[in-house]
């Protein structure tokens, strides 16, 4: 049975409730009373875990694609914490999981989607994707996590695709979000408008449910996962924009 759906979860809780008064009214007898005290137990757990827990604190998705490539793969089934962020503020390298926004969906598509991404820029960053370079924020080169593709693209280009020097800032209460299959993935660097065809990369952070956490599901892939301390601007190294596109020119023929 789906219990994504209220309607399910709130019949299962009548059934239950209404098996307890059958029961509660034959409780005079020790092994009848055995009964409604095994299903008193029943439905504190039911509740807690599909009313308490499942809403409000850990939630499993499935992950239907291979945009997360190499952290998550088609199949994977991962766990995701829903209360974190009612205590924290998001951080970059997060694996997010949000309500996609309208701008990330076909025009046609009005069904409500899951998608599951790395936040890459907070509110206020300026970033530029350089193709054959890497992703920069505020100037300076993130180390993406391991295995994570260099991208094959610049952005954000102008009308004549050239890359633009000032970059895109992340307005205020949103996100920027990059699947770490840099080149396969439909996340900020392509979200547009469906009717006008005008870039939207950002994500409010109203849309937010949660932070991956695990991957649980198939057996032999359960792992804690990436995170903030797998990805870093390199303020160490003064890597920065500058000094890195000049290298990518020298490698184009």
């Amino acid at each position: 049975m789906n219990l994504d759906n209220p309607w399910k979860i709130a019949a299962l809780v009548s059934a239950l409730v209404f098996m307890r008064i059958v029961w509660g009214l034959w409780q005079s007898a020790p092994a009848r009373k055995f009964m409604v005290e095994l299903l008193d137990s029943g439905l504190i757990a039911f509740l807690l875990v599909f009313i308490i827990i499942r809403p409000f604190v850990v939630q499993a998705f499935f992950i239907p694609s291979g945009s997360m490539e190499p952290t998550f793969i088609k199949g994977d089934r991962i766990l995701v914490n829903r209360f974190i962020y009612r205590l924290n503020q998001p951080k970059r390298g997060d694996i997010l999981v949000f309500v996609a926004p309208p701008q990330a969906k076909d025009a046609q598509d009005h069904q409500k989607k899951d998608f599951v991404k790395r936040l890459i820029g907070l509110p206020g960053d300026r970033i530029r994707i350089v193709a054959g370079v890497g992703v920069f924020v505020n100037g300076h080169l993130v180390q993406g996590p391991p295995g994570a593709a260099m991208p094959e693209y610049d952005w954000p280009v102008d009308e004549f695709g050239n890359l633009l020097s000032e970059g895109y800032r992340v307005p205020d209460g949103c996100y920027f979000v990059l699947g770490d299959n840099r080149n396969l993935s439909r996340d900020s660097h392509v979200w547009a408008d469906p009717i006008t065809g005008q870039p939207e990369p950002y994500l409010r952070a109203n849309r937010v449910l949660g932070k991956a956490m695990v991957i649980f599901w198939p057996p032999k892939r359960i792992r804690l996962v990436s995170d903030n301390r797998d990805l870093k601007l390199l303020d160490e190294s003064s890597v920065t924009e500058a000094r890195a596109r000049p290298a990518l020119h020298g490698a184009r023929p």
